[in-house]
């Protein structure tokens, strides 16, 4: 009977899924122009590369090493979105799924993390990494639903992808300060020209 775990396998996919995870969203954090997405997503892959290299050091506790395999077109599809500097980052949410609420989690709707513990034979030491993945993995999903609402918040208010006022907003804000002004303008002239002609002596600053 082979002494290889039989959960070697999970620990492996889960490796290379959250290093490619952590590398993509990395990228995106480097071109997005928002500092709140910025501060999400460079949390949330943080949490995915030390994932991956967590499991990767668990394989190899257990006497085993990595299994890499060349990145399929899934990958590089995920990182030619993440890095682009001509997609919003509300349509990188959408694009790369992270749109999705995360789900009732109860005995009766389960999500996939769950089912991780289905096998009785993980030892202690690699349920506990399991748990820990399973909490933040679950709260970074929170993250990113929140971001994403935020995000569609702000698209509805006309703000601009950066989360500043839109541009023609700002400019229609500039026309009617400077319409404002000239009328000020306009006035304070027609005020000195009538005391000028009552023979009044008007003092002006420069």
């Amino acid at each position: 009977m082979s002494d290889k775990p039989s959960y070697l396998g999970l620990l492996n996919s889960l490796s290379l899924a959250e290093t490619a995870a952590g590398e993509y969203l990395s990228c995106w954090v480097a071109v997005t122009p928002h500092e709140g997405v910025r501060s999400v997503l460079s949390k949330v892959a943080a949490r995915e590369t030390e994932h991956g290299a967590a499991f990767a050091k668990r394989i190899t506790e257990l006497g085993y090493t990595l299994k890499t395999k060349e990145r399929d077109e899934s990958f590089d599809k995920s990182m030619a979105i993440a890095s682009s500097t001509t997609l919003t980052d509300l349509e990188k949410f959408e694009k790369l799924g992270y749109k999705r609420n995360p789900k009732k989690n109860d005995a009766d709707n389960p999500d996939v993390f769950a089912k991780f513990f289905f096998n009785h034979d993980i030892d202690p030491l690699t349920g506990e990494l399991l748990g820990r993945y399973i909490c933040e993995e679950r709260d970074s999903g929170r993250l990113l639903n929140a971001c994403y609402a935020q995000l569609v918040a702000e698209c509805e208010a006309g703000m601009s992808p950066s989360g500043a006022p839109a541009d023609d907003r700002i400019a229609a804000l500039d026309a009617k300060i400077d319409a404002v002004c000239e009328v000020v303008t306009q006035l304070r002239d027609s005020l000195l020209t009538t005391a000028n002609g009552n023979g009044a002596k008007v003092k002006t600053k420069a």
